[in-house]
């Protein structure tokens, strides 16, 4: 699906790689309409959209919040009209312990802003994206979506089962109007992946494998658009992301002992 003219809803879209999609999306000529809990942080996304801001409203929110998500197509409607996408990229990471120190709080957060919020958020426009001429459904899963990260097992779920309700998701709309891409990120320059400390530990112990290298996230919002505009089923992003799974599919108990040796100084601490 071309993103000239159209109307596309970006989760997460006030930093990181959400703000990078809205800023990239409003440069093709796309309207945009951006979400997020952090206001200020939207702000900040509609100055650095400057003259484009025209074609750009914000919506502060909760994604978790189902009441907030259902009501928000409509919102957005009135704002311009229709919808003709959405991108579900919001989401956070769990604190960097194993799974027997992480309390639930913490894990109840993750289900529920990575992968409820993305249920609510799909379910809430896919009426809307079925009347449309053409429509289409990005969602961000993880490279730890498929494959195992030490330290991040419940975040790692959340992922994985964005993935397989994408891959679903795709399925049951072939035949439609509306086209479905699941999008896996490797390590990029954002906060999601500085606050975890995932970076750091790989950067340690790059003697024993290829220093990772954070792919930025204006790149990394091009070649997710790249894969919309073209409508691939997948898209992998970042070096790191296509590497791991290649490995992964050949030999997953070795791609997971590789990931392992590179988190084991971070657990251990």
């Amino acid at each position: 699906m071309k993103l000239h003219d159209k109307i596309i809803v970006v989760t997460g879209g006030g930093s990181g790689l959400g703000r990078e999609l809205v800023l990239a999306l409003l440069s093709k000529g796309a309207s945009v309409a951006a979400v997020d809990v952090n206001a200020a942080a939207l702000e900040e996304t509609v100055k650095l959209a400057g003259m484009n801001s025209a074609n750009l409203a914000t919506y502060t929110l909760n994604i978790a919040d189902r009441a907030a998500v259902e009501a928000l197509p409509e919102r957005v409607i009135s704002r311009f009209g229709a919808v003709d996408g959405i991108i579900n990229n919001a989401g956070v990471i769990q604190p960097f312990v194993k799974l027997k120190d992480l309390d639930y709080a913490a894990i109840d957060r993750v289900m529920n802003v990575n992968l409820f919020g993305t249920l609510y958020m799909t379910k809430a426009f896919l009426p809307h994206l079925l009347a449309r001429p053409e429509a289409h459904i990005t969602n961000i899963s993880s490279m730890g979506g498929f494959l195992p990260v030490p330290g991040q097992t419940i975040y790692g779920a959340s992922k994985a089962a964005v993935k397989l309700m994408t891959e679903g998701l795709s399925s049951e709309l072939q035949g439609t109007n509306v086209r479905v891409t699941v999008v896996f990120p490797g390590a990029m320059g954002t906060n999601i992946a500085v606050n975890s400390g995932v970076m750091e530990t790989l950067q340690l112990k790059a003697g024993e494998a290829p220093p990772v290298k954070m792919l930025g996230p204006d790149k990394a919002a091009r070649i997710i658009l790249d894969g919309i505009e073209n409508n691939r089923y997948r898209v992998l992003v970042g070096s790191d992301a296509r590497f791991m799974d290649a490995i992964y599919r050949l030999h997953p108990q070795r791609a997971a002992r590789f990931i392992l040796n590179q988190m084991s100084g971070l657990l251990s601490q």
